[in-house]
């Protein structure tokens, strides 16, 4: 025994001398210690880091969260390991993932307009596209994801009717409107194209490579070129039995139609919505209230996997984080829903309209935000709030 009063060993005080500079586990070299944290889940590495400060440190590395984030609902990272959010640490990633997972979010209006119309839009790092009637605003992202400034920074124009559908690559906007015209904008520039596509509206467009393809009102998809001489040409026409309400380019880009999805769906079961993934994995959604995930390297005629909105109500848009996490907008009282792919139910649902009904049209998500465009108002749900 030791003389009353002694000082106590650092054994004895909680095992401090693990957190001290001169205990031995500082002499590994670091990769050693990363190596022993990598076999840690998130709680455990949190607990880590309220030891020191060199463990709070060691223990916040991207290297030791990128495995857990990847088993995560959008946290940046794709199926194939691709991290689509480089910048942000991947620590806060995971954290905000519980709040997707548990639907803790913050919800704000950040816009509206008096008239009820159907709009679209894209999300490109600092800027919100929306559609508004026959215009495409662009809206400046507030730091911090505090919103949206209220006023457009920049206006492109250049159809007649309401624009349908737009898209946003490489720095052009390729609108379709109800005119029947496609428009290509060059974000950064004054040069534009307009050319007459379709003998009824422009349900949809896609452009990748130097080709648009558009599906219409009148039964037919077709693909154009862009190429110097070439611009506004038809390359194919392809008949439907029905108008096109969606379309997309296969990265593949053969520009040709190779195969139709599926069989046997009943009459009116249009496609309102297709998400590649991947060249081979894509997303569909529709009038028949179904989400169904397609590999097209196994089957063209069967998907792999389908989901079913609870409400038996039409799914207008779809988008997912390319790995684990689904985002839908249903046609009644502005439902949005979140799905993980490894369950069959929904996981979380968000009501934007009630009591007033309205579809959700368009929605697109960051790590961070999802933004919900209805018939009348611009939505927000903030997930960095806990």
């Amino acid at each position: 025994m030791g003389r009353k009063g002694s000082p106590r060993s650092p054994q004895a005080e909680g095992g401090s001398r693990a957190a001290s500079p001169s205990s031995p586990l500082w002499a590994l070299p670091e990769e050693l210690l990363l190596l022993i944290c990598s076999y840690l889940d998130a709680q455990a590495l949190g607990r880590l880091a309220q030891v020191c400060r060199r463990l709070r440190f060691l223990s916040s590395r991207d290297v030791l969260w990128r495995r857990i984030a990847r088993g995560c609902l959008n946290s940046g990272f794709t199926q194939l390991g691709t991290d689509l959010a480089a910048g942000i640490p991947v620590k806060e990633r995971v954290k905000v993932s519980q709040n997707w997972r548990h639907g803790r979010c913050r919800r704000d209006t950040v816009l509206k307009w008096k008239c009820n119309l159907m709009p679209w839009m894209e999300l490109d790092g600092e800027y919100l596209y929306l559609s508004q009637a026959e215009n495409i605003q662009a809206y400046h992202l507030c730091a911090e994801g505090t919103g949206l400034q209220r006023h457009p920074q920049a206006i492109f124009s250049g159809h007649q009717e309401d624009v349908c559908r737009f898209v946003l690559v490489n720095s052009h906007i390729v609108s379709g409107g109800g005119d029947g015209s496609i428009v290509l904008h060059k974000i950064h520039g004054s040069y534009s194209v307009k050319f007459s596509a379709h003998e009824q509206e422009v349900n949809c467009v896609d452009f990748q490579g130097g080709l648009i393809v558009s599906g219409s009102r009148d039964r037919t998809a077709k693909v154009w070129s862009l190429s110097t001489g070439r611009v506004g040409q038809c390359l194919h026409t392809v008949q439907t039995e029905d108008r096109v309400w969606s379309i997309a380019i296969s990265p593949l880009l053969s520009g040709q139609l190779l195969t139709c999805l599926g069989t046997d769906f009943h009459r009116g079961a249009g496609v309102l919505d297709v998400f590649y993934e991947t060249p081979s994995l894509l997303l569909s959604c529709g009038y028949d209230t179904y989400i169904r995930y397609w590999d097209i390297r196994t089957s063209t005629r069967k998907c792999v996997q389908e989901w079913e909105e609870p409400h038996d109500s039409a799914l207008y848009c779809i988008r997912s984080d390319k790995n684990h996490m689904i985002a839908s907008g249903s046609s009644y009282y502005g439902v949005v829903r979140l799905w993980d792919k490894r369950q069959t139910r929904c996981l979380q649902s968000f009501h934007l309209s009630s009591p007033t009904s309205s579809p959700v049209y368009c929605l697109r998500f960051s790590t961070t935000h999802l933004y919900a465009a209805l018939a009348s108002a611009l939505h927000v749900l903030d997930f960095t709030a806990s």
